[in-house]
């Protein structure tokens, strides 16, 4: 029998599962090489990793003392109805369909079939299309066969999340067990390895030019993609056993946990590799630097290896992702403001519409663009909100002074204000450099509003 209440039936190692689940995905693998290219310096690359984990750990001490206080399904959807208003509320939640959690769907599901194309060639598929465009932006038939592969991995995701969230909890532990034990033995054998040399990490520029600020701060825009989706649990705030206490300490044991990861791991490819030689993997663009540095310690099985982890990998993110978005528009379609269908649980107490829309439009985004757009895109619109949400733990302060806080940040009120001022720069930023992909996520957010009207009409009638 179908209800309309969601079990809470999350403990603190689930949620645990769920914060660091959302955030391994393509970042650990990948984005080494532009961040060499841009510094030329293996002690500066560490030295941004840090940086950005440091300002995704103070963006989440400021999301953990608003999530405890206002536990609920929904994430920043619940919490921006007490802090703001209904109108703001909804356009977050649908920035995260329109944009933000469908393009990180896509952009997952697009690494996986990437790195399983390259173990086993697929086929093409209609090549004679691959440069057919849609105003000249988009060209659905390029790749068609990851793409293609891309949209079955979503579609076998959402049908394993329908059948339950511990089901699909149970599913990303399994995973995340098997991704930290293949990465701890990289990080083992790559460290011990005759050609690895810690000594070649050094805080000297490669091409003798100072590192500059400017590219210090372009290079954590870069580590932050391998960050990004810690909030994501909070969408299932409903799901938490004792949210109010568990979740808070969820989000910082799981930040903490990534911040040790990628250090080490990170620590391996510059041990393993040199500066020219990431710069030479970042100049190919078909290359990944996790494969190039376990090539050179492991030889071809060694990139067999790499390439079988990065698909485990992108899977257990993507299906992390699948479990947790779903849960808003759940919540926004309870109070009538999103289609009447996503309210509805299955017996297994899944939001079984929820994940189905969710998934039309992944796929939808999936033909759209390649990776990097979508995660540019993702990354323009997702910092708005942290914003937002950092803001409202000032505003929260002053509106509910005496209410029983589980946790208050740290460092208040200088952690919050240095979260809200790098927010603002990295938007302003994406704006100059990324103009592309900031207007087709700012489109896609803004349709949010005759959206609201019309939802909000419906719900009078």
């Amino acid at each position: 029998m179908s209800s309309s209440q969601l079990n809470r039936s999350l403990g603190l190692r689930l949620v645990i599962v769920v914060v660091i689940g959302n955030i391994i995905g393509s970042g650990v693998y990948k984005k080494v090489a532009p961040m060499a290219a841009e510094l030329h310096s293996s002690g500066w690359v560490l030295v941004a990793w840090v940086l950005a984990g440091i300002i995704s750990l103070f963006g989440a001490l400021c999301n953990a003392e608003v999530a405890g206080l206002l536990a609920g399904t929904g994430g920043e959807y619940v919490y921006y109805q007490k802090i703001y208003n209904k109108f703001f509320a909804f356009l977050f939640g649908w920035s995260l369909f329109a944009v933000i959690q469908t393009a990180a769907i896509s952009a997952l599901a697009f690494v996986f079939a990437e790195s399983f194309n390259s173990i086993v060639h697929l086929p093409e598929v209609l090549p004679s299309l691959s440069d057919v465009s849609i105003g000249g932006l988009f060209k659905p038939f390029q790749h068609l066969n990851v793409k293609l592969l891309a949209i079955l991995l979503i579609i076998i995701l959402t049908w394993i999340n329908s059948r339950g969230i511990k089901t699909g909890a149970g599913f990303s532990m399994g995973i995340l067990i098997l991704v930290f034990s293949s990465i701890a033995i990289i990080i083992v054998f790559g460290l011990t390895s005759s050609s690895a040399n810690i000594g070649n990490i050094s805080m000297q520029s490669t091409n003798n030019t100072p590192v500059t600020v400017s590219a210090v701060f372009t290079a954590m825009l870069a580590a932050f993609w391998g960050y990004q989706g810690w909030a994501s649990v909070g969408y299932v705030g409903g799901e938490i056993k004792d949210a109010n206490r568990n979740l808070p300490r969820g989000i910082v044991i799981g930040i903490f946990t990534i911040i040790i990861l990628y250090l080490l791991v990170n620590t391996t490819y510059l041990a393993v590799l040199s500066i020219p030689q990431l710069e030479d993997v970042f100049n190919a663009t078909d290359k990944i630097a996790a494969i190039e540095a376990v090539r050179s310690f492991w030889g071809s099985g060694g990139v067999l290896f790499i390439s079988l982890l990065i698909i485990v990998t992108t899977l257990g993110c993507c299906n992390a992702t699948i479990l947790a978005s779903c849960r808003p528009y759940y919540a926004m379609a309870k109070e009538g403001l999103f289609f009447k269908k996503v309210a509805k649980l299955n017996d297994k107490q899944a939001p079984v519409n929820s994940l189905l829309y969710q998934g039309v439009w992944a796929c939808i985004l999936v033909l759209s663009g390649t990776f990097d757009q979508l995660t540019d895109m993702i990354i323009f619109a997702v910092f708005i909100y942290y914003g937002a949400t950092t803001l409202g733990v000032f505003i929260l302060r002053k509106k509910m002074p005496d209410a029983p806080r589980p946790y208050k940040v740290w460092g208040y009120p200088i952690v919050p204000a240095i979260v809200i001022i790098f927010c603002v720069v990295l938007i302003i930023n994406t704006v100059y450099t990324r103009p592309r992909e900031a207007s087709i996520g700012a489109i896609l957010m803004l349709t949010g509003v005759p959206m609201y009207f019309w939802f909000k009409r419906k719900a009078n009638h």
